[in-house]
C-alpha cells in the first residue's frame, strides 16, 4: 500500500474510494510510568515514552491500511496523524487520510 502526505500520487489519476483511518490508544505499565516520572526531575527524553508513541503510530498506520485495502485501494493519500493524553500515562494516536485507487 502506497502512503502519500500529499493529495495525489504523482503520475496517476485518483479515483477517491473515502475516508480511512486507524486508532490506539496505548499506556505503559506503572514501574515504567513511574520511572518516566524520575526522568521529568532531571530532563531529557524519555525514551520508554518515545518507544509507546513509535509503536502506537506503527498500530494506527497499520488499522488505517487495513481498512483501504478492504475498499479496494491502490494508495493513501493526505496521511496524517494526531495524537491526545487520554489519561496519565496513556495515549491515543490517530492515522487518516484517503483511500484512493488508480485509474
Amino acid at each position: 500500500m502506497l502512503l502519500f502526505n500529499i493529495d495525489y500520487v504523482p503520475g496517476k489519476e485518483l479515483e477517491a474510494l473515502g475516508l480511512v483511518k486507524g486508532t490506539v490508544v496505548q499506556s505503559k505499565n506503572f514501574g515504567k510510568d513511574f520511572m518516566a516520572g524520575m526522568k521529568t526531575l532531571v530532563g531529557g527524553e524519555i525514551a520508554s515514552y518515545t518507544e509507546m508513541l513509535v509503536e502506537a503510530r506503527q498500530i494506527a498506520t497499520k488499522r488505517m491500511v487495513d481498512e483501504a485495502t478492504a475498499l479496494g485501494a491502490d494508495a493513501v493519500v493526505n496521511v496524517r496523524f494526531g495524537s491526545s493524553s487520554v489519561m496519565q500515562g496513556a495515549a491515543e494516536v490517530l492515522a487518516y487520510g484517503t483511500a484512493v485507487r488508480f485509474k
